[in-house]
């Protein structure tokens, strides 16, 4: 009697072992076939980390159940194919700064005024010293006139070469008139290594523009270490959608967008 209950124990628990060892590589089975099971408990940041385990599943799944011996692998499903697009959120552009300009400085002065009539007769504030800075000049700065100007006020030229290209452009709706271009330094005082500064209603004292007068806002830059220059005349005061003094470091592409290729007399300064 003891011998068969001896028995009918160790059967018994033979039986439970041997379930137990059957769920285990039945769970085993079911996991197997996804090497990302773990990051799943990665959390929010693990997100990334599953999408490419799910990938890399699937295109083995694919090349198991879909293609033949020796065939090469279908290219992954379209669901999960790379788009070729970043994961992260794109940074939103930076908001302009319209905050007012400041009024301007000084009394109007005929020796502090630019102008846009055409190509060949316009007005540049620049230094009055030899090698002197942009951002130096903006307390001191004179207007410099093409040698064709018809301004008998303007006492200062620029050297013949100076100006190697010039365009000068509307707005349809009269709001500003402005020109752009590129220069030669060996024609002038400028310092060639002078990355370049602005010039506004601020700078220098009595600065205007006769487009809209003294008190409009107006714009000039000029970077004389990348041979280009750029000046935006606005029809009206604190005008900062169309002449935003605030660029004062953003240089002349983006302060003032214009032409400053000009394949035609082989001169780009872009």
């Amino acid at each position: 009697m003891r011998f068969f209950v001896f028995c009918w124990l160790l059967a018994f628990i033979l039986g439970l072992v041997r379930c137990a060892a059957l769920v285990e590589q039945e769970d085993q089975d079911e996991l197997l076939p996804y090497p990302s099971f773990l990051a799943y408990s990665l959390g929010r940041n693990a997100s990334r980390l599953r999408i490419t385990s799910q990938i890399i599943y699937d295109a083995k799944q694919a090349k198991t159940t879909k293609d033949p011996e020796g065939s090469s692998p279908d290219t992954l499903p379209k669901s999960t194919a790379c788009t070729g697009r970043s994961l992260h959120k794109k940074r939103a552009p930076t908001p302009v700064n319209a905050a007012p300009t400041p009024a301007p400085t000084g009394e109007s002065s005929s020796t502090t005024t630019v102008h846009i009539t055409d190509i060949h007769d316009f007005a540049l504030l620049l230094p009055s010293r030899s090698g002197e800075l942009i951002s130096d000049a903006e307390s001191d700065g004179v207007a410099f006139c093409a040698p064709e100007s018809t301004d008998s006020t303007c006492t200062q030229r620029f050297q013949d070469g100076f100006i190697r290209a010039a365009s000068v452009t509307r707005s349809s709706d009269g709001a500003w008139i402005q020109v752009t271009g590129c220069l030669d330094t060996s024609k002038s005082n400028l310092d060639p290594s002078d990355d370049g500064g602005q010039f506004d209603v601020r700078f220098p004292n009595g600065a205007q523009c006769a487009f809209g007068g003294y008190g409009a806002s107006f714009i000039e830059q000029v970077e004389p270490s990348a041979g280009r220059f750029c000046l935006r005349c606005c029809a009206a005061e604190n005008d900062q959608t169309h002449c935003n003094s605030h660029q004062d470091t953003a240089g002349c592409l983006v302060a003032v967008p214009g032409e400053y290729d000009f394949p035609e007399h082989g001169v780009n300064c872009s």
